[in-house]
């Protein structure tokens, strides 16, 4: 390509410049830095980075998703999961490293999209470039002499390109086509940068909790109520909408093999205390919306009723407990444990740990869970006595007991309706039924309309910049003695092949208001 053609090129990219005098000390290498940060390849190494930074989020447990899974994690794993936990693998989008990887990649791209912007916005007011002087060197040609005048050609020519940018001069008509292409390809950035900072409103201003219902239970949005609520930094958990959900009844159905069919929980919720109740089915990918806040149906499994006396009948405990399903078993084999403590006449706390299975099935000596439904629901227990430790101020899991200063007194296997008896003091334990319960995930998102709108945004970018293709066009008419010379030039800096067509229509439409003429054979010497 000519060099006149090469400073007339179609980029709008930021031009390489010689670099400038070295300038020593902190400014210089700050300068460095900051050209190396708002580079296109740094932002797609940051994005790349924080795609991988993402990847634990989908293979471990997450507390904003379902802090139940990570109990479940810290119960399978206790040795690892402290370690998992420390470097915030259990809520990865909250970690600090995962935050500043976020905020780079923000700066970056703002650093690359102004200048680009700004160059872009210069093309597309500047005129299109004055004809090159050889336009027999350009890619697509075409020239013949024609009896037309100029002016006829140039008319002609300002038909045939009524819709390019047109541009008039003494050397011919400059016209050009295919800004959109730069403009989709801002777009899609823009839109990229607005997704991100949808996500960071949603995670400044937004909440997520999770809560677990048994049937028959009721649910008031209160940050007290939930079991697992991680607000935005700058979410006001002081002023919750004051709605109410009841779990009236949870239907699950399964295939022959035990895979899951379909999962639906009744439910009656009311705005406000007060308000008349609304019933509803919530099932998966079907939330329940309530002043902006989803309400989604996140997991299920089983609670167990036990009744807890005394030799005089005195009820000690009556309570339902959840037990977790166990991580991989598909026929909700689930484990739990049972605290009774502060009984009267100096008895130890009794614990009681073990396996609840839907449909119970033994396999060398052994109870496991052979269907998830619960059509044969039994318990197969450890019994303890002495001291839970739950005075102690630290923490424990709801699904399994410390049993450091305790003592095994027992097992057995237990069906709905019968009583663990070998405990301290006489007491007995009855195993009253079964329940399902629901995990629901409230989610308050503000920045889910910026996210949806970016998204938008991002695909009709993507579709201007992928069809969209940048070319320019010139023609120039010159009078000579034998007639007016037309000639026809055509530059394509994408998809030249797809070009050829319609380069090939422009000429035809001067041609067909300035056909060629044939030059008259020279005289042969007599």
């Amino acid at each position: 390509m000519s060099t006149d053609l090469a400073v007339e090129g179609l980029a709008t990219s930021p031009e390489d410049r010689p670099p400038r005098a070295s300038r020593p000390g902190l400014r210089r290498s700050v300068r460095k830095a900051w050209r190396q940060l708002v580079s296109m390849r740094t932002a797609l190494l940051l994005l790349f980075l924080l795609a991988l930074a993402a990847i634990p989020g989908s293979l471990l447990p997450q507390r904003g998703l379902n802090p139940a899974a990570v109990e479940g994690y810290y119960v399978a794993h206790p040795s690892l999961a402290p370690w998992l936990d420390r470097l915030h693998l259990f809520d990865v989008y909250a970690a600090p490293w995962f935050g500043a990887i976020y905020l780079a990649l923000m700066i970056s791209l703002i650093g690359c999209l102004l200048p680009r912007m700004r160059l872009h916005l210069r093309a597309m007011r500047a005129a299109p470039p004055a004809p090159p002087k050889h336009l027999a060197r350009l890619p697509f040609h075409a020239s013949w002499l024609t009896a037309a005048p100029v002016e006829t050609v140039e008319a002609a020519g300002r038909k045939a390109l009524r819709r390019w940018r047109l541009r008039s001069s003494p050397d011919g008509l400059s016209a050009e086509r295919g800004y959109l292409r730069e403009t989709g390809n801002l777009l899609f950035h823009v839109a990229l940068l607005a997704l991100l900072v949808g996500i960071g409103l949603g995670a400044a201003f937004g909440l997520k909790g999770t809560v677990l219902v048994v049937e028959g239970d009721t649910f008031v949005n209160t940050p007290a109520a939930y079991d697992e609520l991680h607000p935005g930094h700058y979410k006001d958990t002081d002023h919750l909408p004051p709605f109410q959900i009841t779990l009236d009844d949870f239907r699950a159905t399964y295939l022959p093999n035990g895979a899951p069919r379909s999962f639906a929980a009744d439910v009656r919720w009311r705005p406000t205390d007060g308000a008349a109740e609304r019933p509803r089915t919530v099932k998966v990918n079907e939330p329940l919306t309530v002043h902006g806040n989803r309400v989604y149906l996140l997991d299920h499994g089983y609670a167990l009723h036990f009744t807890a006396k005394l030799p005089d009948g005195t009820v000690v405990y009556d309570q339902w407990q959840p037990f977790f399903p166990a991580k991989g078993d598909p026929n909700l084999s689930s484990t739990g444990a049972v605290k009774i403590t502060d009984l009267p006449g100096g008895l130890p706390d009794i614990g009681l740990r073990g396996l609840f299975a839907p449909t119970l099935g033994v396999q060398a000596g052994f109870a496991y869970s052979r269907y998830p439904a619960p059509d044969f629901p039994a318990f197969a227990y450890e019994a303890y006595a002495g001291s839970l430790g739950l005075d102690s101020g630290v923490p424990q899991s709801v699904y399994d007991l410390d049993t450091t200063r305790m003592t095994r007194t027992g097992q057995g296997l237990l069906l709905v309706g019968q009583t663990a008896a070998h405990l301290p003091g006489g007491a007995t334990v009855t195993f009253d039924g079964v329940k399902d319960f629901a995990v629901f995930q409230v989610t308050d998102d503000p920045g889910k309309k910026v996210v949806l709108v970016a998204a938008v945004l991002a695909l009709l970018g993507l579709i201007l910049s992928l069809r969209v293709r940048r070319r320019r066009v010139w023609v120039r008419a010159v009078a000579t003695e034998a007639g007016t010379l037309v000639e026809v030039g055509g530059l394509a800096r994408q998809d030249p092949e797809g070009f050829a067509p319609e380069h090939d229509r422009l000429v035809s439409r001067v041609a067909a208001a300035a056909p060629a003429v044939e030059l008259d054979p020279p005289e042969e010497p007599s």
